[in-house]
């Protein structure tokens, strides 16, 4: 569903041979780098939970089945796509259990200890939280299933309205955002054996998507409960303009602002 963790880093060891510990501006980049390689824009997957079902496949792809009763999720994506935290579950602690350890290995040896704060972005007001991807970035938001915890601001007649912003934060609260281009039918899909039975059973109730992008092959079935379907891409400049044309058919010739976030302090702004 999308999580935006802001992190705090403490380290402590020897001086180098610059008197520093490690020089600010590359220790930032290089511990930025190391987490955008790791976690972001992947799809976290707890490897120690019984519900959940992890093939690795040649050319680098991995299958993933999370199995919910009736509403699991199928995916198979290029293994990059994916993070694999040992763990019962996906939280705080466990993301950052798994942080430290690749931090740990890759930072330089006079560090002799590290420790790590993930906190979440201090919102205040109505946010929503979405999974989504874009086949045609050339970034890691390529991948199928990555998400966002954002704030939503909507304003009427220049005056912000608290209500349909709830509305909204309702309506996108642990939902996939889906491309109409990017449907296919599920017999398409190809699949875990597991995924294929459960979807042969109750396909009626699921959406699949397929799409190539420059990573690879990236394919996903949904419970159709758990989407909602999108007439465009589903970049934050086209899901603003989306808001504002859903917005606009219930308030009339008002004029409407949408300011709508995608991660820590960023996002796009439509009128209508």
């Amino acid at each position: 569903m999308g999580e935006s963790w802001l992190v705090d880093i403490e380290m402590s060891g020897e001086l180098n041979e610059m008197s520093m510990l490690l020089d600010f501006g590359r220790v930032k980049k290089l511990i930025k780098s190391i987490i955008d390689d790791e976690v972001d824009h992947k799809l976290l997957v707890p490897t120690e939970c019984p519900l959940v079902q992890v093939a690795q496949l040649d050319g680098d792809e991995s299958t993933v089945d999370l199995l919910r009763p009736g509403r699991s999720i199928h995916l198979r994506c290029p293994s990059q796509g994916f993070a694999f935290i040992p763990s019962p579950q996906v939280d705080k602690e466990s993301v950052t259990r798994y942080l430290l350890a690749v931090l740990a290995k890759r930072l330089p040896g006079n560090i002799k200890d590290l420790s790590l704060t993930l906190r979440q972005e201090a919102i205040d007001g109505a946010f929503y939280h979405y999974s989504h991807g874009l086949k045609k970035h050339d970034g890691n938001c390529q991948r199928i299933a990555h998400g966002h915890r954002s704030p939503i601001e909507i304003h009427v007649d220049g005056e912000r309205d608290q209500e349909l912003e709830l509305n909204w934060a309702e309506r996108w609260a642990d939902i996939y955002l889906g491309t109409d281009e990017d449907r296919v039918a599920l017999g398409d899909l190809a699949l875990s054996e597991q995924a294929k039975a459960i979807l042969q059973e109750a396909g009626e109730h699921y959406v699949g998507f397929k799409y190539v992008a420059p990573q690879g092959l990236f394919q996903l079935a949904m419970p159709a409960a758990e989407v909602e379907m999108i007439d465009t891409d589903t970049t934050i400049e086209l899901l603003a303009h989306y808001i504002a044309r859903e917005v606009k058919k219930s308030v009339g010739d008002k004029f409407i602002k949408i300011v709508a976030y995608e991660g820590v302090g960023k996002g796009a702004i439509a009128y209508a």
